[in-house]
């Protein structure tokens, strides 16, 4: 899915709700549990009752490989039930040397139809590389994450010469956005930019003005969804909202596609709001 074709969705449907299938076989339904492909039956009901609220899924690979050859058939059944309509995001988080992350690209971008892979950059350039080759295809780079850990790196500061006599301070996330923004395009590159990180949103527009962001955090993890859009919406929207557990596990019971639904409806009635802003 290319950049115009997404920002279609997001105005067509008047969301940029992005629904993470984050499924924990431990967390569903109790009366899934005796159903011969758990996961994937979860995962189907909430994408029948979401579909027309969303305009992405982002499917967090480590619940499905954890139950091996069972968990990877059961996301690569829930991939292809999505759909094209809809942008796929596999939140796999690999990065490698080259020829490494060739495999992973290959894997995920080719192998199964995702429309996009998470990358850590800490190996850098040409680890990156390999996922910005594919037409229609997008690599989202880890840029300021919602996590606490964020502070042990991402949120150090480096003190680099600006000239030969004056010295500027960035954080290291800043280095990460100007630098990795230059391997690509804003038409197959994305950030992500945690929701829990309100304050720096401003600054970081400011360092990578085009670019979509990807947005964990809104929900279970506190992040604001007015902060957000207020302060890195742009003019076709420019960022992905995830929800996850805010949404998936609204309810333990049978009725959890039923309440699954109504969760995303607040979100996308609230992000129809601020599209009108626009």
């Amino acid at each position: 899915m290319n950049r115009q074709q997404l920002a279609e969705q997001i105005f067509k449907k008047q969301s940029y709700l992005c629904v993470g299938l984050d499924t924990d076989i431990t967390k569903i339904p109790a009366h899934l549990s005796s159903h011969p492909d758990a996961i994937f039956e979860f995962n189907k009901q909430i994408i029948d009752v979401t579909r027309d609220l969303c305009v992405s899924y982002k499917i967090n690979t480590a619940f499905y490989e954890a139950l091996g050859l069972k968990g990877w058939e059961a996301m690569e059944k829930t991939v292809n039930y999505i759909g094209n309509e809809h942008f796929k995001i596999a939140d796999a988080k690999r990065g490698d040397i080259g020829n490494t992350s060739s495999q992973y690209a290959r894997a995920f971008l080719e192998t199964l139809p995702f429309d996009s892979i998470t990358v850590a950059p800490y190996m850098g350039e040409d680890s990156v590389k390999p996922f910005l080759q594919y037409e229609g295809k997008w690599a989202i780079v880890l840029g300021l994450t919602s996590n606490k850990g964020a502070n042990d790196f991402e949120l150090k500061q480096l003190i680099t010469e600006n000239g030969e006599e004056h010295l500027r301070a960035e954080y290291l996330y800043e280095r990460v956005l100007r630098t990795v923004s230059q391997w690509g395009s804003p038409d197959n590159l994305m950030f992500v930019v945690g929701a829990t990180q309100a304050e720096e949103f401003v600054n970081i527009r400011s360092i990578t003005p085009n670019h979509f962001y990807l947005v964990p955090g809104v929900g279970a993890q506190g992040g604001s969804l007015k902060d957000i859009s207020e302060k890195a919406m742009i003019k076709d929207c420019g960022i992905l909202v995830n929800a996850s557990r805010a949404i998936i596990y609204a309810s333990e019971k049978q009725d959890f596609a039923t309440e699954a639904r109504a969760i995303a409806e607040q979100y996308q009635f609230e992000m129809a709001q601020y599209l009108k802003a626009i």
